[in-house]
């Protein structure tokens, strides 16, 4: 079934891996996910596509209890540290309590359905889910 990614930063190789690519600032390396005229750190305007590391480490989480309308709750909203870049994301696949989540757990790049239009063509986001332990 096609799919499309609702971001244009979320890039889903032929094999269904998902990818990041953000906007790096060619001056001073900063990295933002949205389209930019200039730099906020340093006023460059100048910038080049730069692949986000798929694994990371959960560097602060809440449990989110309200939301609007229509989006169940709860659910885990976190940012991610991607080998140097944060990233704002849900963390899925996860029951959300503190018992299950934590500061420091190491999580993967996914993608998470969002929805289908009138021809069968697949809406999807990303989060990150928990990587299972090796010596598990």
């Amino acid at each position: 079934m096609p799919s499309i990614s609702l971001v244009d930063y979320l890039r889903i190789d032929d094999d269904g891996t998902p990818r990041l690519v953000a906007n790096e600032c060619t001056s001073c390396g900063a990295r933002y996910f949205d389209r930019r005229n200039a730099c906020a750190a340093c006023f460059g305007e100048e910038f080049r596509p730069a692949e986000v590391a798929r694994d990371g480490i959960l560097s602060t989480f809440t449990i989110v209890h309200f939301a609007a309308e229509g989006v169940p709750v709860p659910f885990v909203a976190g940012v991610v540290d991607c080998d140097g870049t944060a990233v704002r994301a849900n963390v899925v696949n996860v029951p959300p309590d503190p018992e299950h989540v934590s500061v420091g757990m190491k999580v993967r790049l996914t993608t998470v359905p969002v929805g289908s239009d009138e021809n069968g063509v697949d809406a999807v986001g990303y989060g990150f889910e928990p990587v299972e332990r090796e010596d598990a």
